[in-house]
């Protein structure tokens, strides 16, 4: 496929479909053995989220429209709002994610760009700074104690 002014669309120049299958199919085995993502799929099968994020990483680089076909606008922030997507979370998928494009083997220029986008949409995704309460925390801390109370030491002014 190429983009509307002629030029060679990213989706073609990393080999199109096969590429992206493969890329997701990386990916979603390391979710599979994540003991704080794989609870965020509500599905008991990983396949339609799997499918999911293919038929949307195809379309955003300029493969088939068949995401937005199926599901309308990828509105990525909402769709993910009802899941807890704090920093220990979005530093475990791109890890997952990371696995997934080494195990590609791009050209830097093409794993630059890929690794850019994912990168920058994981950080969007956070919508909590709180524990999850799902799974083990990072790196075998506990979890923090968020307890506030009110200051009896500062003078107030009258």
């Amino acid at each position: 496929m190429s983009d509307q002014d002629g030029s060679v669309s990213f989706y073609d120049q990393v080999g199109g479909h096969p590429f992206f299958e493969r890329l997701v199919g990386v990916f979603y085995e390391g979710i599979a053995e994540d003991p704080v993502l794989r609870p965020m799929y509500p599905e008991e099968d990983l396949g339609p989220a799997r499918e999911r994020m293919l038929l949307f990483l195809e379309q955003y680089w300029g493969g088939p429209t068949t995401y937005s076909e199926r599901r309308g606008h990828p509105r990525l922030r909402m769709r993910h709002a009802p899941f807890a997507v704090n920093p220990d979370a979005r530093d475990r998928w791109l890890a997952h994610m990371r696995r997934a494009v080494d195990a590609a083997e791009m050209p830097p220029l093409l794993e630059a760009t890929l690794w850019d986008y994912l990168e920058r949409a994981a950080y969007a995704m956070v919508n909590t700074f709180e524990p999850s309460g799902i799974g083990p925390v990072a790196d075998g801390r506990t979890a923090p104690s968020m307890t506030m109370t009110a200051r009896t030491d500062v003078p107030t002014k009258e």
